[in-house]
């Protein structure tokens, strides 16, 4: 996922991770990642929500290694599935906790190890096949690192080695006799790689030795002479564990890596399902004031009809605020959840629910949306609008994206407006880029007479007699968000029109 370090799972999710899993509704989106795969969720969140410190490189590096991916799917999920299978044999035969005595600690490190081998061969099989059929820089580097590391020469040195480590035929040890005829300077010695023949052992001359047989009841002896072993094997033992560790971090990494990526594949035929379509964006370097999309739509919001949704065309390059009004169940904040996902979505590598996209990389997400009574708050609705307010501009930087949904409703027109526009213009003021979902009339037909500079107005499209397009379409603020056809349609009648009028 990067080109020079590995990828931390475990980092620390942004501080802001509930407010984005609620107000963006994330679920939504790793789930289909995941596809009922419980370690492709785990990978998928962090990738996502950790996204906001790649930069241009990266995301571009990803991109090409994702459309890889969608062209060999079924080549990259056997490449996860050998990681996976290593890492269930060990779960299966390997308990892999490191005793205190040598011999355990050699076996299972063998053990391991002979399972890893088995997969790095799998590997190499798959490199030597497939190899000519990826084009990202990724896959190139990580199969040109298996043709030349994982040689069947090496392949087969290394089974030989692991085959002479199980010591069937008993261990080999030199040692001296140190102070008080106390046993030092063990050293474990290679043993014969061929058994001489019986008549071979009869005509050789042999050098002098003493031959000592333990009595099978001799429990003392045996736990000496397992003493003696344990020390002739001990720096071989710890050599052959940092091998095995080595080797299954390798392959744990492996599958961590290429779980992300195919959580990407299993969204992209979701999407594919259900006729929404993908780009891969063009990322901006943070500040250039770009934004631009044709048809942007809210990938959790299709993925949970299981259908098309519509897309939305916006062209706000140079300007810092999108403020969207207009009708109520227009889709403003359905754009608004959009935009969000989409954005980090470009910025983890992936590709994006659009025909075309182009956006500056931010440093930062926020959402600041407003919130249900809750019995528990200790004030009102407008000091707990104005407190989560406050804890994000202390935490906003330049270049970072604010998104708002209703804020500040909480009290009066005028009161409301005034503090929407005081925070609105001090956060232009230090490049914080905002989308702005409102009903503040006063609040948004202010900054338009104004002639604001940097802003681009949004309405939500409402046909004559009150039908919804669910588009956004560049015009003024109006006086009214159509509240009355909405009452309209849940309660019938007479009533709603009059209150409309």
């Amino acid at each position: 996922m990067y080109r020079d370090q590995d990828f931390d799972q475990q980092r620390t999710l942004p501080v802001n991770e509930p407010a984005l899993m609620q107000d963006l509704e994330l679920g939504t989106l790793f789930g289909a990642m995941a596809g009922g795969d419980e370690f492709l969720l785990q990978v998928a969140k962090p990738a996502v929500l950790l996204s906001l410190q790649n930069d241009r490189e990266t995301i571009l590096y990803r991109q090409a290694v994702i459309q890889d991916c969608l062209r060999n799917c079924s080549i990259v999920k056997n490449l996860y599935d050998i990681a996976v299978e290593a890492m269930e044999n060990r779960r299966k035969h390997w308990l892999w906790i490191i005793g205190h005595h040598a011999s355990s600690i050699l076996y299972d490190a063998v053990g391991m190890l002979e399972i890893c081998v088995g997969a790095l061969a799998k590997l190499r099989q798959v490199a030597d096949v497939h190899a000519d059929q990826f084009e990202s820089e990724g896959f190139t580097a990580f199969f040109a690192m298996l043709k030349a590391e994982l040689a069947d020469e090496y392949l087969a040195t290394v089974k030989d080695h692991l085959k002479k480590l199980r010591f069937r035929e008993g261990v080999l040890l030199s040692a001296e006799l140190g102070k008080g005829n106390e046993g030092t300077n063990y050293v474990l010695r290679l043993s014969r790689d061929k058994k001489p023949g019986w008549i071979e052992r009869l005509l050789a001359r042999k050098p002098p030795a003493y031959t000592y047989r333990l009595d099978p009841r001799d429990q003392a002896g045996a736990r000496a002479l397992s003493d003696l072993r344990d020390r002739g094997i001990s720096l071989v033992a710890n050599a052959a564990a940092q091998s095995a560790e080595h080797v299954l971090s390798f392959l744990v990494m492996l599958r961590t890596e290429l779980a992300f990526y195919l959580g990407c594949v299993n969204l992209q035929r979701q999407l594919a399902q259900r006729g929404v379509p993908i780009r891969f964006p063009n990322p901006t370097p943070s500040g250039a004031r770009r934004y631009s999309c044709v048809r942007l739509c809210d990938v959790c919001l299709a993925l949970r009809l299981e259908r098309s949704v519509i897309g939305n065309d916006v062209d706000a390059d140079g300007k810092g605020l999108v403020l969207i009004t207009g009708a109520n169940q227009g889709g403003k904040s359905t754009f608004l959840r959009g935009v969000g996902v989409a954005q980090l979505m470009m910025q983890s590598g992936m590709f994006v629910a659009a025909e075309s996209f182009r956006a500056d990389i931010c440093r930062s997400l926020f959402t600041h949306y407003k919130r249900e009574e809750d019995a528990t708050m200790e004030s009102g609705r407008l000091d707990e609008e104005l407190n989560r307010m406050s804890g994000i501009a202390d935490a906003l930087t330049p270049d970072s994206m604010l998104l708002l949904n209703e804020s500040f409703a909480a009290t009066n027109e005028r009161e409301g407006s005034e503090i929407a526009k005081q925070i609105v213009c001090a956060l232009l003021g230090r490049r914080v880029r905002v989308f702005f979902v409102t009903h503040l009339s006063e609040f948004a037909r202010g900054l338009w007479d104004d002639e604001t500079d940097g802003a681009l107005f949004l309405r939500a499209e409402r046909e004559v007699g009150g039908r919804r397009t669910f588009r956004l379409l560049p015009g003024e603020p109006l006086e009214t968000s159509f509240g009355a056809d909405v009452y309209e349609e849940v309660f019938g009648g007479a009533t709603g029109r009059a209150g409309e009028r």
